[in-house]
């Protein structure tokens, strides 16, 4: 580790992980383990220690999902149990939007990320000023952002949305509004694949994940010649063509609930590719197809860099008061929404139409 401290794997700590272990063991290797048991062991301690609790999205290692998170899923979902949980420290094993997104939630409580470069190329495709133009040259539409961004794009928002109840959130605020067309920023792909759900005109940026932009169509296809009888989860992120060759598509939450409900005989995840690792822990009588994507920002985080984040609460997230209250506000509107009777499936095979979106 950074200062050098080292964690034997002792008598105790292998018996104080070996249910960990039991879930993991097809998933990180008996030599990993030995390395990574001992500082799990010691993290849990210091949760313990310090009325800390770990947040670990699904892109997550399993070593850190499984192992050391207390809440696991979505963005949105773990700011939200941060801002339920008693915990005085929240330690964000994710990207820094999500660090920021619970610091909006959670203002009085000290929300810490281990790596401050870790960060998001779709994220970082906007920032509030952009924002503020495209207001001005579209006055008067509603303004929906996903919360995949920064706090100063959520302040400058009118509703945020996740890929899980995008479509809802469109039509609610085009009806609220008395409007026709509505701006949904940043996710372009996203933003495409919304369009073909709903008769609301989508205006839409050109922000990509630089995970999710990387499938195509052609992998999806030869996958499915390799693999006949597996089943493909695509997420909305990806781009439409990629959706239009897959079985399903949906948010992390809605694909995980999909394999764990449906139990497929063989699956593939399209996303990032950690999730196929941490899902598999649960859905044992599935087999897993990899295509690997990597998300780089969300490697940065690790065991190691989580266990100094407590040891040194480092490094802590702020968020400037004025622009937190205003991004509350756009997350709290979304989050007072009813759910949607059925979560947003992108089925675009039998897709309302196929009308295009106007690009900013």
């Amino acid at each position: 580790m950074a200062d050098g401290t080292q964690f034997p794997f002792t008598p105790a700590v292998e018996a104080a992980t070996s249910p960990l272990w039991e879930k993991l063991k097809h998933h990180v290797t008996p030599m990993e383990w030995r390395l990574h048991a001992p500082l799990i062991a010691e993290i849990n301690r210091l949760k313990r220690e310090k009325n800390a609790v770990i947040l670990a999205h699904n892109y997550m290692t399993p070593e850190i999902f499984h192992g050391v998170g207390d809440y696991v899923g979505d963005s949105l979902g773990l700011a939200k149990e941060a801002a339920k949980s008693d915990a005085a420290i929240i330690v964000q094993a994710g990207v820094h939007f999500m660090a920021e997104t619970s610091k909006i939630l959670s203002p009085k409580k000290t929300i810490l990320i281990p790596d401050l470069t870790a960060g998001c190329s779709l994220a970082s495709s906007i920032t509030g000023a952009d924002v503020r133009l495209i207001k001005q040259r579209y006055p008067g539409l509603p303004v929906v952002t996903y919360v995949n961004t920064t706090a100063d794009v959520k302040a400058e928002t009118d509703v945020c949305c996740t890929s899980a109840n995008a479509v809802q959130v469109v039509e609610h605020v085009a009806k609220e509004w008395g409007v026709d067309r509505v701006i949904l920023i940043p996710d372009e792909f996203l933003a495409r694949n919304v369009a073909r759900q709903t008769s609301v005109g989508i205006i839409a940026w050109k922000g990509r994940c630089e995970v999710h932009e990387r499938f195509t169509a052609e992998d999806i296809l030869e996958l499915k010649a390799a693999y006949p009888n597996a089943q493909v989860l695509a997420h909305p992120e990806c781009p439409a063509e990629v959706l239009e060759v897959s079985d399903f598509a949906g948010s992390t939450a809605a694909m995980n609930d999909y394999v764990l409900q449906k139990k497929p005989k063989q699956v593939v995840l399209i996303t990032e590719c950690s999730m196929a690792d941490n899902v598999a822990a649960d859905a044992v009588d599935t087999e897993f197809v990899r295509p690997c994507n990597l998300c780089p920002h969300m490697k940065k985080i690790s065991l190691d860099n989580i266990y100094e984040a407590l040891v040194h609460n480092r490094f802590e997230v702020t968020v400037d008061p004025a622009i937190a209250e205003r991004a509350r506000l756009a997350v709290q509107r979304m989050v007072d929404l009813p759910p949607p009777a059925v979560p947003a499936r992108y089925d675009l095979v039998k897709a309302r139409h196929h009308v295009d979106v106007e690009l900013i």
